[in-house]
């Protein structure tokens, strides 16, 4: 086990930080504000950890989770409406032992367990697989941009490929939460797996359903052309001689007018008809 150490805390809402992940954050509420203004006076390192209910504005103790990232603020400014935009990099996992203040803004003792690495052949397979699995979801999901598929390819360190995978899967923040509280890397990268194979599951039903729709859609649309031609063609044979043999004369019209195949198949079975109603 580590070294205790304090860190002031600022709870994340909608979100989870992993370690090397570099982040832009919107803060608004004054406990985390004054938090970012110590961190800043001090090492620039703070204490990232999301809290449980994202609609809580004041969270409890209790309403955050206990592990989080020690990340270095990189960059702070304060805009014009009162908020603070702040550019963040996590590091590494930390455990929150106890909050020791809670009332200027909250102030923890934490640790920073290590990570469990396990067999090296193991784990070279589990992150090709992953790699491999991230290079689909990437084509399935156009949210991830083509040069983090890129990157992903580039990072040797199996800790590091499941962290930044995980960020990039659109999971619920619990899911995320999950993936951060594993501290064996070769479990992180199954989880990782598992996830992401269900997220694609998802991803082709909506495909498929899209597919669907837009071809339906589509066939619609063409019936409803033809349709229209139909009657436009109708229209104008309409006013002919009526000495002559209607139903000839609307075959001899059709013959000399410039249609699509479609619309040629759909005029033959109307002549077709009113050869039958005849």
């Amino acid at each position: 086990m580590s070294e205790t150490q304090k860190y002031a805390v600022l709870p994340l809402r909608d979100i989870v930080v992993f370690p090397t992940m570099v982040i832009p954050l919107f803060v608004g509420r004054d406990k985390s504000v004054r938090a970012l203004e110590y961190v800043m006076e001090q090492d620039k390192k703070i204490l990232l950890v999301a809290q449980k209910d994202a609609s809580d504005n004041d969270p409890k103790a209790d309403g955050i989770y206990s592990i989080g990232v020690i990340a270095s603020v990189l960059q702070l400014l304060k805009l014009p409406d009162g908020t603070v935009k702040v550019l963040v990099e996590g590091e590494e996992r930390a455990k929150v032992e106890r909050f020791t203040k809670t009332d200027e803004f909250f102030e923890a003792e934490a640790t920073t367990p290590p990570e469990i690495e396990g067999e090296d052949a193991e784990l070279e397979a589990l992150a090709r697989s992953v790699v491999t699995q991230f290079e689909s979801y990437g084509k399935l999901n156009k949210r991830v941009p083509p040069e983090v598929i890129v990157s992903i390819n580039s990072i040797e360190d199996p800790a590091q490929l499941a962290d930044t995978v995980a960020s990039h899967l659109n999971i619920k923040i619990s899911e995320k939460q999950e993936l951060l509280e594993i501290f064996d890397v070769g479990d992180r990268l199954e989880r990782v797996y598992a996830l992401m194979e269900g997220e694609m599951s998802v991803l082709q039903v909506e495909k498929k359903i899209r597919n669907r729709v837009k071809r339906q859609m589509e066939k619609t649309q063409r019936e409803y052309y033809l349709n229209e031609q139909m009657k436009a063609i109708q229209k104008e044979l309409g006013e002919g001689d009526d000495s002559r043999d209607e139903v000839a004369e609307i075959e001899d019209r059709i013959k000399k007018t410039k249609l699509s195949k479609e619309a040629r198949a759909k005029a033959d079975a109307e002549i077709k008809k009113l050869r039958q109603m005849s």
